[in-house]
């Protein structure tokens, strides 16, 4: 994953803005919002006490979590309710891990993306792609009664978009089973990269509990699709972009 301080390239159709400029309201916003949600939710830990009991909380969690997550087997009954689960489902996150390591992505990633789009066409898109992401989810695995909840297929279209918008950027990334040595490549190589482990472990995957992958996969070749039918390639980065230091995983 990358942090890129900044980005002042001219493209075809104009200008990228400088990320100390020009700001990220929505994307600045979504986190902030993710991270309100959670801390008042059963999820964060605080206010345990005030449930009386572990087997308490637990059921607390339980329900937070059928109410507003999406359940595959629910989804396709057609009720108002669970047909809004896949967009409440965004703002929900099961631990601090899940949530810290979706918003991170999405601020390394999101910003540029937003830039580039602008800020009402990214808000539609982020949740737009979300929902749709889970309901792909949701449609293979139609019988499944596991609650699915998290930002994961909406940051992978951001990801998905961001590598057809800037695919020359430079990123330094840490990969495992190169000693976690920093090292530095070009966004599309990270990427793609990250898109086939997604791919692979979607494969081997159930409809059990764990990480939707199949939501991450589609998001990101929705992503990637939307940036490549509505820019087209006339309004592609070309040139490199400076980077920091990142994660190579979600």
């Amino acid at each position: 994953m990358i942090d890129v301080r900044r980005f002042g390239r001219r493209a075809a159709t104009g200008k990228v803005r400088d990320r100390a400029t020009g700001g990220a309201p929505v994307t600045y916003g979504l986190i902030a919002l993710c991270c309100a949600l959670f801390l008042i939710s059963p999820l964060s830990g605080f206010g345990g006490a005030s449930y009386g009991s572990q087997d308490a909380l637990l059921a607390a969690q339980a329900g937070y979590f059928e109410r507003w997550g999406v359940i595959p087997a629910e989804l396709w009954e057609g009720s108002p309710r669970a047909l809004l689960t896949p967009f409440t489902a965004l703002f929900v996150h099961g631990s601090w891990l899940h949530l810290l390591g979706n918003l991170l992505f999405l601020y390394v990633f999101g910003a540029m993306a937003e830039e580039r789009m602008g800020r009402v066409q990214f808000a539609l898109f982020y949740v737009g792609c979300g929902y749709l992401a889970l309901v792909c989810y949701a449609a293979v695995h139609a019988d499944s009664g596991q609650t699915l909840v998290g930002a994961s297929g909406a940051i992978s279209a951001v990801l998905g978009a961001f590598l057809y918008l800037f695919p020359k950027a430079r990123v330094t990334s840490l990969f495992p089973f190169l000693f976690f040595l920093p090292l530095r490549f070009p966004a599309w190589i990270v990427l793609v990269f990250w898109f086939g482990l997604q791919w692979a472990a979607a494969q081997a995957a159930d409809a059990g509990p764990g990480v939707a992958y199949l939501a991450h996969v589609a998001g990101f070749a929705a992503g990637f699709l939307y940036a490549w039918g509505r820019y087209g390639r006339r309004t592609r980065v070309r040139v490199p972009a400076t980077a920091t230091e990142g994660d190579s995983q979600p």
